[in-house]
């Protein structure tokens, strides 16, 4: 099977997978918030667009992860998956003059709420955060790491699917690069959540320009690896084609 045909058939598995679960997901919801939702919607789709090329592989990240856990938490299943594929067609629409990918947003729509889903599932099983001892804060651990692999390892298939590369050595690359990000996100969103309980969620949203701040951190540090990386990736040129 060539490289075409694994790619479909990956995201065929993809959507399928999303379906499913966001379907299941949605019969296990609970109350819609309202005005809550809107604004975790509106602060996902406007720091989806502030997002990093990574280096190294054809892909990026956006710094809209603190809301789209704050959605998982605090929202319905249905509402975190809405906001959720919301911000990535936000996040994946191309700029000015740039050709639109169906394939690309379809594949990342249907990722996305399959990890959004999922994570949502984790967080709110009754029996788990019983096991637990109503530990909120490690069951936010547990839905972290879920949208962690939820949305890394399927990236890594495509990528290995489409390029014929190795899926564990792609995720490795991956992985390494935004994990740290995902530490960062869950403590984030675990501030937000100390702050709504005692001041009010308004103000605990108020967390847009500390995003802003990591987005231009991890931009200058990954425009800084990928200036490293040049000359490793001129001599592998230089010596294909020799």
């Amino acid at each position: 099977m060539d490289n075409t045909r694994r790619t479909k058939a990956f995201i065929g598995a993809m959507i399928l997978a999303a379906l499913a679960t966001a379907g299941f997901a949605a019969s296990a919801s609970h109350t819609l918030h309202g005005l809550f939702a809107l604004a975790v919607l509106a602060l996902a789709a406007v720091t989806s667009r502030m997002k990093v090329k990574l280096p190294g592989i054809d892909g990026n990240m956006s710094v809209n992860l603190p809301f789209l856990l704050t959605a998982v938490v605090n929202l319905s299943a249905v509402e975190a998956v809405l906001i959720t594929c919301a911000a990535t067609a936000v996040q994946c629409w191309p700029r000015k003059n740039a050709k639109f990918n169906p394939q690309q947003m379809t594949f990342n729509l249907s990722m996305m709420a399959f990890a959004t889903a999922s994570a949502s599932l984790i967080f709110h099983t009754e029996s788990l955060n019983l096991a637990l001892w109503h530990s909120s804060t490690f069951a936010l651990v547990l839905a972290t790491i879920t949208l962690f692999l939820g949305q890394t390892v399927p990236v890594a298939g495509i990528v290995a699917a489409s390029e014929g590369k190795s899926v564990a050595h792609v995720w490795y690359s991956v992985a390494q690069l935004s994990f740290p990000y995902y530490v960062v996100g869950a403590g984030v969103t675990t501030m937000v959540q100390a702050m709504s309980a005692h001041l009010g969620w308004g103000l605990a949203l108020a967390v847009f320009p500390a995003m802003y701040a990591i987005h231009r951190s991890y931009r200058l540090y990954f425009n800084a690896m990928a200036e490293s990386l040049r000359p490793e990736m001129l001599v592998r040129t230089a010596s294909a084609g020799a």
